[in-house]
C-alpha cells in the first residue's frame, strides 16, 4: 500500500476516532471558531521560550496543545520531539511506547481535526515510523473534543498554542452557563481564551511552563481581573512579548496579540520585549537574550508586574517605578474632592438629540448638549444641538399631557423608541433615555474628555452644556478646574491612563472613567500659591509644555523621572 493511499485512507477513517453524539452535545455551538493561524517563526520562538528544545528528553515529558487547529504548533513540536527521541533512543520499535504520552492535542472543529491528523500521520511516516505505529500514536496524541469540557489526565511540563478568540455572545447561553460553572475566571464579557488559560495553567506540572500567543486585553481590562488574580496566586509571569503590529499570523487580526510565558511557582522577574521583527534569526537571538540569566538586570526586565487583580503594566521599568512612587505618595482623583462621570446615553440619539433653535418642543424640556465634535479645537464651539429631557427634577418621568409639543414629537417616533431594551423593560416609560438626566449637571463647570485619543484632550466648560455619552467629565469641589486641567493635559496624566488602558489601533488609548480615576493628584490645600497660578495660566493658554513644566514641579519629579516620560526630561 502506498504512503499517499494510506494517508488518504486514514483521512477518510479519521472521523471514526471522535466522541459519540451524546459526548458532542456542545461541539456544534462553535459557529465562530476564532481560528487564526500562527507563523512558524513565531511558533518556534514560543517553543524556545518555554524550553521545548531538542536537548531535553522530550519523549519523557508531556506537551499539551489545547486548540491545535491544523497543526501550526503541533507539527513543529512533534518535529522537535522526534529529533530529541532519535538522538536519545534511536528508531527501535521497542522504544515506540516512550512516545505515547509525550503529546496531548485537542481540536473541536472536525474538518481541522481531520486535516491535522492527516498532516501528523504523514510526518510520522516521513520520519520512518511504520503505519500501524503512526496510527496508534495519532489515537493517543490527538482527540476531537471541546477542550473546556474535556477530561484530561495528568499534568504537563509544556502547554503551548494560540487559544481561540471567541466572544461569549457568539455561543449559546447554555454553553456559556456551563463554562461559567466550571471556570472561576469567566467574568463579565470575558472571551473564551480566558478559561483556556485558566484550565491550561491548572494542568501545568510543578516546573511546567505555558506559552500562549493571544489577545492582550485581559492583562489590563475589567474582565481579566479574576484571571490576573488567579495568576498571582501561584504562578509567575516569566516572559511578555508585545506583538502589536508584528505579522505574527497569516492574516491580519483586530486584537492586539502578545506572547506570555507563565510558569507554576513564585513570581520572579518578568522579561520583556516589544514588537520584534518576525524573522527566524532575530527571534532566535531574542529568545536567547530573554532566557539568559546574565541579562536579568537589563532594561528588558521588570519586577512586581503581577499584583493580585491589578492591571499589568508592561511598557517601561522606569515608568513603572515612577507610577508606583506617585501611587504611594498621592491620593486618587476622587479622593481629592473630584468626581469622574460620563455623559448621557439615550439609546436613540436621532430622536433625543435635536436642533435647539428649530425643533418644536417646549424650551424647558431641552438642555444644550456638548459632544466630541464641539470640542475638537480645545474649547467649546457649540453646534446648536440639544438633548430632550423626559425627566422631572425628582427623577420621575414627566407627564406628556403637560407638554403637548413634546408629546406630539415623541409619539411620532414611538415605533423606534419602544424597540429599545429599556422601553421593553418598562413599557410605561417608553420615552425615557437610557440614563437619567440631571439638569443641574449642565450648570456646573466641568472638564470634558473624549474617550479615544492619542494624547489627553481636556476641555474646560463653564457650566452651560450637558455632556453627551461620548464624553467623560470631571467635577471638583476642591481643586480649581483650570489648574486640574493642566494636570490632566500633562504627560503625568497620560502615564496613568496609558499604563492602565488597553491599546487601540493607531496608538490611541482609552480615556475612560476607570482609568481617569486612577490618576493621582495632591490635595489642593498642599499646592503652593505660586504653583496654583502657574498651573491655571498654563491651562488657560493651552500651552502643553507649560502644563508639563508646572506639573513636573507639582509632583517633584527628578530629572530621570522626567526623562522616563519622554522629551529628554524637559
Amino acid at each position: 500500500m502506498s504512503q499517499s493511499y494510506e494517508a488518504e485512507l486514514f483521512t477518510r477513517q479519521a472521523s471514526l476516532i471522535v466522541p459519540q453524539a451524546d459526548e458532542q452535545a456542545f461541539l456544534p455551538s462553535f459557529k465562530e471558531r476564532g481560528a487564526v493561524f500562527t507563523r512558524p517563526e513565531v511558533v518556534n520562538f514560543i517553543l524556545d521560550l518555554v524550553g521545548y528544545t531538542i536537548d531535553k528528553p522530550l519523549h519523557r515529558q508531556r506537551l499539551l496543545e489545547p486548540s491545535c487547529g491544523e497543526g501550526d504548533f503541533l507539527i513543529p513540536a512533534i518535529q522537535r520531539l522526534l529529533m530529541a527521541w532519535k538522538q536519545q533512543s534511536g528508531l527501535e520499535k521497542a522504544d515506540m511506547h516512550t512516545l505515547s504520552h509525550a503529546v496531548h492535542a485537542v481540536e473541536v472543529h472536525e474538518e481541522s481535526y481531520i486535516k491535522v491528523c492527516s498532516a501528523v500521520y504523514q510526518l510520522l511516516i516521513s520520519e520512518g515510523i511504520d503505519h500501524s505505529s503512526a496510527r496508534l500514536l495519532l489515537k493517543q496524541w490527538i482527540r476531537q473534543d471541546d477542550y473546556l469540557l474535556s477530561e484530561i489526565e495528568g499534568d504537563f511540563e509544556y502547554v503551548v498554542g494560540n487559544p481561540p478568540y471567541v466572544r461569549q455572545d457568539s455561543l449559546p447561553p447554555r454553553l456559556v452557563s456551563h463554562y461559567r460553572a466550571l471556570y472561576t475566571t469567566i467574568y463579565d464579557r470575558a472571551d473564551i481564551y480566558i478559561p483556556f488559560i485558566e484550565k491550561s495553567l491548572r494542568l501545568l506540572s510543578i516546573n511546567g511552563k505555558l506559552g500562549f500567543i493571544c489577545a492582550d486585553r485581559w492583562m489590563k481590562n475589567r474582565y481579566g481581573g479574576p484571571l490576573r488574580k488567579f495568576v498571582s496566586s501561584g504562578y509567575s509571569l516569566d516572559t511578555y512579548v508585545d506583538m502589536t503590529g508584528a505579522p505574527a499570523f497569516y492574516q491580519e487580526v483586530s486584537a492586539y496579540p502578545a506572547i506570555t510565558v507563565i510558569s507554576r511557582g513564585k513570581q520572579g522577574p518578568t522579561r520583556l520585549a516589544h514588537r520584534p521583527v518576525v524573522d527566524r534569526k532575530i527571534l532566535q537571538d531574542l529568545s536567547c537574550k530573554l532566557l539568559d540569566p546574565d541579562t536579568a538586570t537589563s532594561d528588558c526586565t521588570m519586577y512586581n508586574v503581577v499584583n493580585g487583580s491589578e492591571p499589568w503594566i508592561l511598557d517601561s521599568s522606569d515608568q513603572l517605578a515612577l507610577l508606583r512612587r506617585l501611587e504611594a505618595s498621592f491620593p486618587m482623583l476622587e479622593e481629592a474632592s473630584c468626581k469622574v462621570g460620563i455623559g448621557v446615553a439615550t439609546g436613540a440619539d436621532k430622536v433625543f438629540i435635536v436642533d435647539m433653535a428649530s425643533v418644536d418642543i417646549e424650551a424647558e424640556r431641552l438642555l444644550p448638549l456638548v459632544a466630541t465634535r464641539d470640542i475638537r479645537n480645545g474649547t467649546v464651539e457649540w453646534k446648536g444641538k440639544a438633548i430632550i429631557n423626559p425627566f422631572q427634577d425628582n427623577g420621575k418621568m414627566v407627564s406628556l399631557k403637560l407638554y403637548p409639543q413634546l408629546q406630539e414629537y415623541l409619539k411620532s417616533h414611538k415605533s423606534a423608541l419602544v424597540r429599545r431594551h429599556c422601553a421593553k423593560r418598562s413599557p410605561d416609560k417608553w420615552f425615557r433615555t437610557i440614563d437619567r438626566i440631571w439638569p443641574e449637571l449642565a450648570t456646573i463647570p466641568k472638564l470634558l474628555i473624549p474617550d479615544i485619543k492619542g494624547n489627553a484632550h481636556v476641555v474646560y466648560e463653564d457650566g452651560t452644556y450637558y455632556p453627551h455619552h461620548n464624553l467623560y467629565y470631571v467635577l471638583s469641589s476642591g481643586w480649581d478646574l483650570r489648574a486640574l486641567q493642566a494636570v490632566l493635559l500633562s504627560r503625568i496624566a497620560k502615564l496613568f491612563v496609558a499604563s492602565y488602558s488597553t491599546k487601540m489601533r493607531g496608538g490611541y488609548i482609552r480615556f475612560q472613567a476607570q482609568y481617569i480615576r486612577r490618576i493621582r493628584i495632591p490635595y489642593w490645600k498642599d499646592v503652593p500659591e505660586d504653583l496654583r497660578v502657574e498651573l491655571k495660566t498654563a491651562a488657560q493658554s493651552l500651552d502643553l509644555d507649560a502644563c508639563n513644566r508646572a506639573v513636573f514641579q507639582l509632583y517633584g519629579l527628578t530629572h530621570s523621572e522626567r526623562s522616563a516620560l519622554g522629551r529628554n526630561g524637559e
